[in-house]
C-alpha cells in the first residue's frame, strides 16, 4: 500500500504542474512578465504595476512515462497488471515526474526619467520545483522482491535521482537599449529558501545469488546520500500536531519567506538583437545561482559494502540456541560494514539553470500613428518609434534546462497575430520529451490601463487531463502605462 501511495502522489502532482518551459511568454512583448524570461526583452512600456498576488500565476506539470489514466482508469484491468505492464515494463530510469509552480507577490517596472533608454523592474515571487526520476530497478525490487527470477539480477541503486525546493525570490533588473538594434538586460536575485532536498549521483548495487552455507546470499555495495534543508523543523511541527500547528507553520513559512531561510544569490542575463527592422534574435540564461544551506540541515548517507547469508544454523544441535542475540549480531555486522549515518554538514544547492534562444520575423504593417520617441506602447517598436507596428510575427525557440540526469530540451514554433494595439493572440507548437503534440494558445488583452493575459499549453489534452503527459497554465493582471502617461 505504501508503494501505491507514492505512485498516487506522484501522478496527481504531475497532472497539476510541469517543467519550467515558458515558451508562450518568451517574445510575447506585450506582457511585462516577458522580462522575467528574458531581461533583455524588447518591451516598451513606460511603466507597469502587477496586481499584487494575481499579476503572475503559473502551474506546470509533466510525466514522461505514464499518465494517471494509464493506471487508474476504470477499464476493468487489474491495477497490479497495469502497474507491471505500464510502469515496471514500460518505464526506464530516465523517465520522470516533474512539478513547478510560481506565484508573483508583486512586480513593478518603470522607464528611467533621466535615462529613458533604461527600464528598471523589481519584485518578489515564490517558486516550487520538484523532479523525481523513475527508480527503475528499485521499483522492481520493491514490487517483485529479490527471489525467484530476480536471483542473479544486479539491481542498480543509482536509479535513485530526485531534487526539489520551495524558494522565495527577491529580484531587481535593468534593461538597457545600448544601440538602436541591441538591447541588453540583467536581473539580480536574492533567494530565501523555505526547504530543499536532493539525492543525486548515487552509486551501488544489490545482488542475490545462491548461497554456500544458506539457500541465498545477498550482497550490497552502496555510496548513496540524501541532503535536506528546512524539512526537519516542518516535520517536527507536523509530528507534534497541537492546537497551534497551523499558526506555527504559518510563522515558520513567513519567516523563511522574508529572508529567514537559507539564502543564496542568482543572476539572469538576456539580449535582443535586431538583424533588420523586421527580424530579431534574442536569448537569455536564467538562474545562474546557488543557495547555501546552513540552517535546519539534516542529511543521510549509506556507504560501504556487505555480504551475508543470514544466520547459519546447524540442526538439530542449534535449535535451542536461536534467539535475539544471533539476529542482533547479524544486524550489527551489516551496520558496521554498511553504516547508515546522519549529519548536519552545510551544503550548496545549485539552481536549475535555464537557457532560451529564439529568432522572430515580423510582417504586415499596422495602422500608423503620430511618431513619438520613447513611447509607452506595448507593441513591438523599432528604434523608439511608434509610427507603425507589425500585425504578424512568426518565431522559433530553443529551450534547455539543466536536470540531474543531463540537459532537457524543447523546440517551439509560434505565430502571433496583433489585432490593433490592445489585443494579441499567440499560438505555438512544442516538441519535447513529454509530448509531440503540444499546441499552445495565449492572449493579451488591454482594457485601458488594465491588462489581462492567459497562456495555456497542450490544449489538445484538456478534454482528458488525467490522460495527459503535460499540462501548463499561466495568467495574470497588470496596470500599464496608457495614453502616453
Amino acid at each position: 500500500m505504501k508503494f501505491y501511495g507514492i505512485l498516487i502522489f506522484l501522478f496527481f502532482s504531475s497532472v497539476l504542474m510541469r517543467s519550467q518551459n515558458r515558451q508562450l511568454l518568451f517574445d510575447f512583448d506585450e506582457i511585462p512578465q516577458s522580462l522575467m524570461v528574458n531581461p533583455g526583452a524588447d518591451t516598451n512600456h513606460k511603466w507597469h504595476v502587477g496586481v499584487p498576488v494575481i499579476s503572475g500565476f503559473m502551474v506546470q506539470g509533466a510525466t514522461s512515462g505514464v499518465t494517471v489514466n494509464d493506471i487508474f482508469a476504470d477499464d476493468g484491468v487489474d491495477i497490479n497488471l497495469k502497474v507491471r505492464e505500464r510502469m515496471l515494463d514500460g518505464m526506464n530510469s530516465r523517465d520522470d515526474f516533474s512539478i513547478t509552480s510560481q506565484i508573483e507577490a508583486f512586480y513593478v517596472g518603470f522607464q528611467g526619467k533621466n535615462r529613458p533608454e533604461n527600464y528598471y523592474s523589481f519584485g518578489m515571487y515564490g517558486e516550487t520545483d520538484i523532479i523525481v526520476y523513475w527508480p527503475e530497478d528499485l521499483a522492481r525490487l520493491a514490487f517483485d522482491g529479490n527471489g525467484g527470477p530476480n536471483i542473479g539480477r544486479q539491481f542498480d541503486l543509482g536509479d535513485l535521482n530526485l531534487r526539489g525546493e520551495m524558494t522565495n525570490v527577491f529580484h531587481f533588473g535593468i534593461r538597457k537599449k545600448v544601440k538602436d538594434n541591441l538591447t541588453l538586460g540583467f536581473r539580480a536575485k536574492l533567494y530565501s529558501n523555505i526547504f530543499n532536498f536532493k539525492s543525486t549521483n548515487n552509486q551501488g548495487t544489490f545482488l542475490t545469488t545462491e548461497g554456500e552455507d544458506n539457500i541465498l546470499s545477498n550482497s550490497i555495495t552502496a555510496d548513496m546520500g540524501l541532503q535536506t534543508a528546512g524539512l526537519n523543523e516542518i516535520r517536527d511541527i507536523l509530528r507534534d500536531d497541537t492546537d497551534t500547528t497551523r499558526e506555527d507553520l504559518t510563522s515558520l513559512f513567513t519567516n523563511r519567506l522574508l529572508l529567514g531561510g537559507n539564502l543564496g544569490l542568482g543572476l539572469d542575463l538576456g539580449f535582443t538583437y535586431e538583424l533588420n527592422e523586421q527580424t530579431q534574435i534574442s536569448g537569455s540564461v536564467l538562474d545562474l545561482g546557488f543557495i547555501y544551506n546552513s540552517k535546519d540541515v539534516l542529511s543521510y548517507t549509506l556507504e560501504g559494502s556487505a555480504v551475508n547469508e543470514g544466520i547459519n544454523v546447524l540442526l538439530p544441535e542449534d535449535i535451542n540456541s536461536i534467539g535475539e542475540d544471533r539476529w542482533q549480531q547479524l544486524v550489527d555486522e551489516i551496520e558496521a560494514a554498511l553504516p547508515f549515518e546522519e549529519n548536519e554538514d552545510n551544503y550548496i544547492m545549485l539552481r536549475p539553470v535555464k537557457l532560451y534562444g529564439s529568432i522572430t520575423h515580423d510582417w504586415g504593417e499596422g495602422a500608423s500613428g503620430t511618431r513619438r520617441e520613447n513611447c509607452g506602447c506595448a507593441i513591438n517598436v523599432r528604434g523608439g518609434s511608434s509610427e507603425q507596428y507589425y500585425r504578424n510575427r512568426v518565431g522559433g525557440l530553443l529551450y534547455m534546462i539543466k536536470r540531474p540526469l543531463g540537459v532537457q530540451a524543447a523546440l517551439t514554433g509560434s505565430y502571433q497575430r496583433r489585432f490593433g494595439r490592445n489585443f494579441s493572440v499567440k499560438t505555438s507548437y512544442t516538441i519535447d520529451k513529454y509530448s509531440f503534440s503540444n499546441v499552445g494558445l495565449g492572449l493579451a488583452l488591454n482594457a485601458g490601463p488594465v491588462q489581462f493575459y492567459i497562456l495555456g499549453d497542450n490544449l489538445l489534452s484538456y478534454q482528458n487531463i488525467a490522460d495527459s503527459n503535460y499540462a501548463s497554465l499561466q495568467f495574470g493582471f497588470n496596470i500599464l502605462s496608457w495614453n502616453d502617461n
